[in-house]
């Protein structure tokens, strides 16, 4: 099993992984496989269906397949250019993408929410149709987006194809128990072992090249986030507080006036920095998902400017041992809210995170799997559900807290020897049974919860 590290931190736009980047891929894919038909194509038809319906407003679903269809791509999205497209598409009823002309597609009639008829394979699928001049459908092609910005064809997830890169890594855990049991035959670090298999598609200065441009953008979003005020867009007339909290934090620095526990408003402050960008519309890093990109971010930023001992020489390692275990989580159950909720996604982080901050606090191999397990233990059973299917409430604030229950996590697990009752693998594979018995309306639906008993207007 190989989950790439630049494939779990993907550089992409807010306000989600799985709603907003996926599709924005799906459709990028599909413009290239209009490429290679072998007839002409007049127009396109795009139809989401399951959660992509039920919340794609809220989460930017319908901008983000006319972005894709327009061209765009999440790496190298600029908001003003995105803006120029969308109302060029807008007004005019079509688009022209590269190498294919001129393709009828206006939002308002080509744009369908189906909610009544969702797709087999997972909640967020999407379907794609090309038009002739009379406008019947002559190809179409399915595409699911699986959580943290994956995007699989219909074919390739009903086979169950693995489209990991291919080459013979050495060391291939599937497991939390394999991982510990090769990094005891072998004496590395998890980062060691995940950076071993990434050399076999990389160079280290690739590698390297890789981690420091994924914490540049994580860094940046922070600081973004920390001085944007105003209100957040969606029509909660959610207030940006990050700013706030972080300007009063600085002034209460070293006047000796803040209880010890005021520690966890700055870790705290720095994942909501992080998350009131992704629900403007921000650049941000899945880590694993948009959802949940404030939780890693914001325990390295700790790390660095609260631990003594931290050294920026130890990110990659931070990074590294975070993909590894969210690497796991992806391949033996969920990354996505849709699918299990957002135990799937903050749980994810926040176990991630915890086992990152451990590893580069001295942990050993045995600790780092324990500060992961017990992470993830305590959001067992934690729903998706956003008010108006905003990634916003809660799902800010969520942030603050899976971060300070990963430093907490991982600060337990340095107090111990990497003994533990709760095998990480067990608590994985809860997270996938928990997800398949919970609900739907508690899973990125907005349809039960929070989405239901608050007032969102």
């Amino acid at each position: 099993m190989f989950v790439s590290t630049f494939e779990m931190f993907k550089i992409g736009i807010g306000p989600s992984s799985s709603h907003t980047m996926g599709p924005m891929l799906a459709a990028a894919a599909y413009l290239e496989r209009l490429r290679g038909l072998p007839f002409a194509v007049n127009g396109v038809k795009a139809v989401l269906h399951g959660s992509l319906a039920f919340t794609g407003v809220g989460h930017g679903t319908d901008r983000a397949v006319i972005l894709g269809l327009a061209g765009l791509l999440p790496e190298s999205y600029e908001a003003g250019a995105a803006e120029a497209a969308l109302a060029e598409v807008k007004a005019n009823g079509v688009i022209t993408p590269e190498g294919l002309g001129v393709l009828r597609f206006a939002p308002a009639n080509d744009l369908v929410f189906n909610y009544d008829t969702p797709l087999p394979l997972h909640p967020n699928g999407l379907a794609f149709e090309a038009l002739d001049r009379q406008g019947d459908v002559i190809d179409r092609a399915v595409y699911y987006s699986v959580g943290g910005g994956f995007v699989l064809t219909e074919e390739a997830l009903e086979a169950g194809v693995d489209t990991a890169p291919r080459g013979k890594i050495p060391f291939p855990f599937h497991s939390a128990a394999e991982m510990l049991e090769m990094a005891a035959k072998s004496g590395r670090s998890v980062a060691g072992m995940k950076r071993a298999n990434e050399r076999v598609f990389r160079t280290d200065a690739e590698i390297d090249a890789g981690l420091a441009r994924i914490w540049q953008v994580m860094r940046d979003c922070i600081e973004r986030g920390l001085h944007e005020r105003g209100e957040l867009p969606g029509g909660l007339r959610v207030k940006r507080r990050a700013a706030l909290i972080w300007e009063a934090l600085q002034a209460e620095r070293g006047m000796n006036l803040a209880a010890p526990h005021v520690i966890n408003d700055w870790i705290s402050t720095l994942a909501m920095a992080v998350n009131e960008e992704n629900a403007a519309g921000g650049q941000v890093v899945t880590a694993p998902t948009n959802g949940a990109s404030g939780v890693v971010p914001a325990v390295i930023r700790y790390w660095l400017d609260h631990v003594p001992t931290a050294s920026a020489a130890k990110l990659g390692d931070f990074l590294l041992t975070a993909a590894a275990i969210g690497g796991l989580i992806k391949h033996n159950a969920s990354i996505s809210g849709a699918e299990a909720g957002c135990q799937a996604e903050v749980g994810a982080a926040s176990a991630m995170a915890a086992a990152g901050l451990c590893a580069v606090m001295g942990g050993s191999v045995a600790q780092v799997e324990n500060a992961a397990e017990i992470a993830l233990e305590h959001h067992l059973g934690m729903t998706c559900d956003p008010v108006r299917g905003l990634v916003q409430v809660p799902c800010i604030e969520r942030n603050g807290l899976g971060a300070i229950k990963a430093v907490s996590a991982a600060s337990l697990a340095l107090r111990g020897d990497g003994a533990h009752f709760v095998p990480l693998d067990a608590c994985i594979k809860t997270l996938m049974e928990t997800g398949r018995d919970m609900s739907e309306k508690y899973k990125e639906t907005a349809l039960g919860g929070l989405a239901v008993n608050v007032p969102n207007c």
